[in-house]
């Protein structure tokens, strides 16, 4: 579980603009190498609700290092998939177009924009 990542606080600043994306590739690194199920993330993953394209190449970068993969997934969503994820009517992990090894859950925060400008996370790691 992880939150309040702020990806491109201060990201002009020089001594302090990667400290948010060396901390989130870190906490992805420990899921990988801990072999976690998924990671969640609790909101904030930026810290403008628009976040500039470098922080989003970032973010994306560092989403495609971890995420993609051919790790196997251990569990499954139970619930009506169709219903949950309308555009696609499965989970992304599932979905045969990707290949997802660690998978994300997310809900945006108050950073995050949740109006669909930003691109979503799934479609973030295909850039």
């Amino acid at each position: 579980i992880a939150t309040d990542n702020h990806l491109g606080y201060l990201e002009k600043d020089r001594v302090r603009g990667d400290d948010s994306f060396r901390t989130f590739e870190e906490i992805l690194r420990i899921a990988k190498k801990a072999e976690v199920d998924f990671v969640l993330l609790g909101g904030d993953l930026f810290h403008h609700n628009k976040p500039s394209r470098a922080t989003r190449v970032r973010a994306a970068k560092i989403l495609r290092t971890y995420c993609l993969g051919d790790d196997p997934i251990h569990f499954e969503i139970v619930s009506d998939q169709s219903i949950n994820f309308p555009e696609t009517a499965c989970v992304n992990y599932e979905d045969p177009n990707y290949n997802i090894g660690l998978p994300i859950f997310s809900i945006h925060g108050n950073h995050d924009d949740p109006t669909g400008v930003t691109p979503p996370l799934h479609e973030m790691i295909v850039w």
